[in-house]
């Protein structure tokens, strides 16, 4: 019997995704036409044998009691939303809900971080914890060397593939190999949080600060696992499969892509088919790559998606509209002619006639090998706002015939003339 936890933090967390974590939880952003972490739900429910999901979490309950039951319902799994009393870390809500995990005796549990996004091979990693007979298994990607030191590296045996050294954002090079925060555990892993767990109390105890949240709160990366490496209980599984991170808003579009063309192997039918020419009957618009259209998204025969377009609930896409790696969400209306590339529209917000909405792609380097998706902070060392894609957030209204390049739009602005690299607060 397995498990699998997936740890999504709470509204504290993901700042740099705003203004689209404003108005829902950062997990529950559509991507690719579904909520970030239904396609962890996904990955997991095809895991034959798998019993139940835990979603942990300082979110309040009620942000995620719709969509728990949303997902029980379409994967008919056991799915249960965890809540911590306050921030306790990557690894701390897991030993906090040790005895839910635990409850069944599952044979293993699965880990996800709720902010990665991948072609994740988890049978796979489960097969090789298993043949290892690992306390901690990994998934493992490569990326370069310079941006390695943003992610947790590891020295891997590469006869083993035991992990001999890893360090969590190290300052200095150490490995090309980095952790993709999916990870495999056996239950015997509750032992090692329990020493780390009592080693911080006892260390509370002693000191004279009292700093509550340090006394509770454990980070998985750091304090569990990193002291693992060299003992022969923590192994990595390279793979080579698409792999990123999604912590900047401007990441959504390149996981948007990659997920469509996913959709192409494993979820055909999300993908929309273009008007047929032979059919004078079909009212279909015209479809350019890899597009997802919500059934009840409404686009005019004249318009022209793609590719790697994602259209949510109940849009409405006009005449002679064009739309280019973008995600439009629930909701929104963009008018006759406008022109709308490498951007994400907000809830209920209206783009109209004759408007340009353009961003900047940030995508990985073509020609750097295992290039990741950078995040870059929003300004650049001269206090500029760094090229990005444009945001608007919900219940925005872009005016007629303006043009607005490189630029974010917090939730509520009626603008009224064009924009260009500027935050609209």
């Amino acid at each position: 019997m397995l498990k699998a936890i997936i740890l999504i933090g709470g509204p504290l967390k993901g700042t740099r995704f705003r203004p689209l974590s404003l108005d829902i939880p950062k997990p529950l952003f559509p991507v690719a036409g579904l909520p970030m972490i239904q396609h962890h739900v996904e990955a997991c429910a095809r895991v034959p044998n798998l019993k139940e999901i835990l979603i942990i979490g300082y979110y309040a309950a009620s942000e995620l009691q719709q969509f728990i039951a949303d997902m029980v319902q379409e994967y008919k799994v056991n799915i249960r939303y965890l809540q911590e009393f306050t921030a306790l870390g990557t690894a701390g809500g897991m030993y906090h809900f040790r005895d839910q995990i635990c409850s069944g005796n599952p044979d293993a549990f699965f880990v996800l971080n709720g902010d990665v996004c991948a072609d994740l091979p988890l049978q796979e990693l489960l097969s090789f914890h298993q043949l290892k007979n690992a306390l901690v298994s990994v998934m493992a990607t490569e990326a370069t060397r310079q941006q390695s030191l943003l992610y947790g590296c590891m020295v891997r045996d590469e006869g083993t593939s035991e992990v001999l050294h890893y360090v969590e954002k190290p300052s200095t090079f150490v490995s090309t190999l980095i952790s993709c925060g999916v990870y495999v555990f056996s239950t015997e892993i509750f032992q090692t949080m329990s020493t780390v767990f009592n080693n911080k109390q006892s260390d509370y105890y002693s000191d004279n600060t009292h700093n509550t949240k340090e006394s509770s709160c454990m980070q998985l990366e750091q304090e569990v696992i990193m002291p693992l490496a060299g003992t022969g209980k923590f192994f990595a599984m390279p793979t080579s499969r698409w792999w990123s991170q999604l912590k900047s808003a401007g990441s959504a579009i390149y996981a948007n892509r990659h997920y469509l063309h996913l959709y192409q192997s494993k979820s055909s039918q999300r993908l929309a088919k273009s008007r047929s020419k032979d059919n004078p009957d079909d009212t279909g618009c015209n479809i350019i790559g890899d597009v997802h259209l919500h059934p009840s998204a409404s686009v005019h025969p004249t318009a022209t998606l793609g590719p790697n377009v994602s259209v949510g609930a109940g849009a409405i896409i006009g005449p002679g509209v064009r739309i280019k790696e973008s995600i439009i969400l629930s909701g929104a209306s963009i008018a006759d002619h406008s022109l709308v590339l490498h951007s994400i529209v907000g809830r209920a917000t209206q783009v109209g006639k004759w408007s340009r909405v353009e961003g900047t792609p940030c995508d990985p380097n073509p020609n750097k090998p295992f290039a990741k998706m950078d995040n870059p902070p929003l300004f650049n060392q001269d206090g500029r706002l760094n090229p990005s894609i444009t945001i608007l957030g919900c219940s925005v209204t872009v005016p007629s015939e303006v043009i607005l390049l490189n630029s974010i739009v917090l939730p509520y602005k009626e603008l009224t003339r064009s924009f260009k690299n500027e935050i609209i607060l």
